[in-house]
């Protein structure tokens, strides 16, 4: 298991990684620029929380480590690592579709509420990354 001691990191793919499960106490990263946007990072072993130019992007309760996270208009992507299962809530675009799959295996289709908001559900071995791939219908 791996988890993002420096909180939040570019990579040379163009995405980001982010989160530290395994920290005991909050700790936070402000104005963190990443292509043209800043990012805020608050994780710890309970939560962890991402926000991009103010606006809520990622949350994981518990917290988790987040590697090549990638978001476009049309989908999200990204690999997640924890200790335990975790509830992941997504802002994407309000009341619209999405196609779930959780480590290639379809998880089915999901619609944003009003807010935009997407909760998926997560099992993890604690032992290996899961992959996570969102794409709008």
């Amino acid at each position: 298991m791996s988890v993002i001691s420096e909180l939040i990191r570019s990579e040379s793919d163009g995405t980001i990684s982010f989160g530290d499960y395994s920290l005991a106490a909050k700790a936070k990263l402000d104005n963190f620029a990443h292509a043209g946007d800043l990012y805020k990072v608050k994780t710890y072993s309970s939560i962890t929380k991402l926000e991009r130019n103010g606006m809520f992007v990622y949350e994981s309760v518990p917290g988790t480590a987040v590697t090549g996270f990638r978001a476009t208009e049309e989908e999200v992507s990204f690999q997640v690592e924890g200790p335990e299962d975790a509830q992941i809530t997504l802002e994407l675009e309000a009341g619209t579709e999405y196609d779930i799959t959780i480590n290639g295996t379809d998880a089915g289709v999901m619609k944003t509420n009003l807010g935009g908001k997407l909760s998926i559900s997560v099992e993890m071995d604690g032992n290996s990354a899961v992959a996570v791939g969102i794409v709008k219908k």
